[in-house]
Order: structure tokens, then sequence, then C-alpha cells
């Protein structure tokens, strides 16, 4: 009995090492590529800038076709990039056909605190975070250089969306507010409205309210983050409503919170915005 079982397993093991040898490369490894990196020189920021883009599959530049454009801000590779051009993939198959196949630009950040926040009359802040409140200069490299290059030398279609989340959704609110004409779809997650005491908030609307403006959709949702950041969020929707953006969304996604809330939020905006604004996903 012995020595059948240690026959069986001999012949067990080389099976295993036949098969093993058996799975030769068939070329070298080569590297998977996901996009591809731009390094641009801001005027406006005095310092370079990398742009990680994503192109859609069966791009071509010498193609007819164009794509609209995904603008997201923590973009970068260690941030939040990888995992937003993958949700673009999949609400592109044409299986799911929540979102139309798009260009993804990731903005990576160099100073984050600097470039998201304006200024602030809360003198903590201030002395916790002495280079913060420069989004005004962000806005102009966002407006001036960074659109106007991925335009000059990408196909592109003129509809753009803006995704951000917590001081990435402060900046998005604040763009939405001042430049609402930079962007069609704006994606605001977990917005981080408390900065300077919920000055955001106070901006006038005029700019939004204006005729021929242009924005199609606001999508805002939190997750479970407390009264601190749910009820301004709210209040951001409401300031879009009143402004008669033709589609304005509020959700409150409790099973989430401020640390998983992104990926989810984005793929329900696309939905949602593609699917005739019926859906109320959970």
């Amino acid at each position: 009995m012995m020595l059948n079982i240690l026959a069986g397993l001999g012949a067990a093991t080389a099976l295993l090492a036949a098969t093993t040898a058996g799975a030769q490369r068939a070329a070298p490894p080569q590297p998977f590529a996901l996009g591809v990196v731009e390094t641009i020189h801001s005027t406006v920021l005095g310092e370079d800038r990398v742009l990680n883009i994503a192109l859609p599959q069966g791009y071509h530049p010498d193609s007819a076709a164009q794509y609209p454009v995904i603008y997201l801000l923590d973009g970068g590779a260690e941030e939040d990039f990888i995992h937003i051009v993958g949700a673009a993939q999949f609400a592109a198959f044409p299986w799911v056909g929540w979102l139309k196949p798009s260009i993804v630009v990731g903005i990576a950040n160099v100073d984050r605190r600097r470039d998201l926040t304006g200024p602030t009359s809360i003198a903590k802040d201030r002395a916790d975070f002495p280079t913060a409140g420069g989004n005004a200069a962000f806005m102009d490299f966002l407006a001036k250089e960074a659109i106007r290059f991925v335009e000059a030398n990408y196909r592109t279609f003129p509809e753009r969306t803006l995704i951000g989340q917590s001081l990435g959704g402060l900046f998005a609110a604040e763009v939405m507010l001042r430049r609402p004409w930079l962007f069609q779809h704006y994606i605001i997650v977990s917005p981080s409205l408390w900065w300077d005491n919920g000055s955001v908030l106070r901006i006038p609307a005029d700019a939004l309210s204006a005729p021929d403006i242009g924005v199609a959709s606001v999508y805002i949702a939190v997750g479970k983050e407390g009264r601190e950041m749910e009820g301004p969020a709210q209040q951001l929707a409401a300031v879009a409503r009143k402004a008669h953006v033709p589609h304005v969304r509020y959700q409150h996604i409790t099973d989430l919170d401020h640390a998983t809330i992104l990926h989810d939020a984005v793929l329900k905006a696309w939905r949602w915005r593609k699917e005739g604004r019926r859906v109320q996903p959970r």
C-alpha cells in the first residue's frame, strides 16, 4: 500500500514538473502601459507639472474621432489616477454604456494644500499649512495651460468633466462657482467645504446662474462623514439647483466613508448621468 502511494506521488510530481517545464515564455516580459506621462512647464505656477493621460481603446492621433475629456484632481499614479482610469474603461464598455469612451487626464499633485485651497481667515490653519491659499493660481493653470495643452495635442471633443474629492472637491466646487464654463460636468465627492468656515458656500452663484453657461450636470456625493461634511454638501447641491443647472443630484452613500467613497461615487455619477437621471442608486 505504501509503495503504491509513493509511486502515485512520484508520478504526480513528475507530471507537475513536466507541466511547469512546458510553460516557457514566448517573449520577454513587456511593460503594461496604462497611459502616457506628459510633463509641461507652467508659467503660471513657475514649475513643471505632470499630467497622466489615459487614452480610450481605439484612439489614434490620425483618426477623425474625438473624445470627451475627464480631468481628475489628485491624479497622480500613487493617488487616484489608476483606479479612476479602470472605472472609466469599465463604464465605457459597450455592454455597460454609462460613459462615452473618454480621455482621462490625471493632474498629479506638487503641493496639494497650496493648490486646492483658497485663503483662510483661520489663524491655526494658516500656521499649520503656511503654503495654503493658492487655488486662484491653480485655477489659472488649469484654464490657461493644462486644458489648452490637452486640447492642442489630443483629439478632444468639447465636453469636459471635473472630478474632485475632499480638498479636490472643495476646489471643484469653487471652479463651479467662479468659472463654471470650464467644465460641462462636475463630480464633487466629499468636498471639504468646512475650509475657512465654509466661505466657498458664500461665493455668489451669479456666474453659475448666467444664461448659456454650459454646465449640464452636477453630481455631489458624501459618505458617512458627519454633519460637518454632509450638511455643506447638501447646501452646495441646493446652490446648483437654485442656479438652474439642468441636472443636479445629491447622494448620501451611507455604507461608505471619506476614505472609501470616491470610486463608487464616480461610477454612480456616470450611471445617473447616462440613464436619463432615472437611476436612484443606494
